[in-house]
């Protein structure tokens, strides 16, 4: 069954404007934008929890990321985070140290689809026994070391890598 996502339509102040579109329906006017959040787990051995998209994705298949998506329409995006974290890993970081780092937006006019990006780091103890991956989204998992996060960055099989390098680095705590 196909779940149909609402999302929340927001103006160039990140302000909510009372009007939504579906997800993906990308005819978005100059000046609105939708939605994302991206949560970063981060170990006290300071590596970081990544996951592997499924071979099955439209966009960007096999391709390592960390786990985010949409915030939906009246959702907060911290809200929106956590949920998106305990979908694709099965990890509750609800109450782990940490939070948002910083936003980021991308006007894309040619595709209509401008968005803002709210970017989460938390830290957590958890083993690999806790991890419990949706299949739908996620092909498999792997905790990485910056080095380790840089090199797939460098190889551009690292979702987002540019835009968000510098949450993966100590000082942002």
């Amino acid at each position: 069954m196909i779940k149909m996502e609402i999302w929340d339509i927001y103006d160039e102040k990140k302000q909510r404007t009372g009007r939504t579109m579906m997800r993906n329906d990308w005819n978005m006017k100059p000046g609105e934008y939708h939605l994302s959040v991206l949560g970063i787990i981060r170990r006290p051995d300071g590596k970081f929890l990544l996951t592997k998209r499924a071979l099955d994705k439209e966009w960007a298949p096999g391709h390592w990321e960390v786990s985010g998506g949409a915030a939906l329409a009246g959702e907060e995006s911290r809200d929106a985070v956590l949920r998106e974290i305990r979908e694709e890993t099965g990890l509750d970081v609800s109450g782990c140290p940490g939070g948002l780092l910083f936003t980021y937006r991308r006007d894309n006019p040619e595709k209509k689809d401008n968005y803002f990006v709210d970017v989460y780091r938390f830290d957590m103890d958890f083993a690999q026994e806790d991890i419990c991956l949706q299949r739908e989204e996620t092909e498999g998992y792997r905790i990485a070391s910056r080095e380790e996060i840089d090199a797939l960055g460098r190889q551009e099989i690292f979702l987002h890598y540019q835009s968000i390098r510098q949450a993966f680095e100590d000082e942002m705590a």
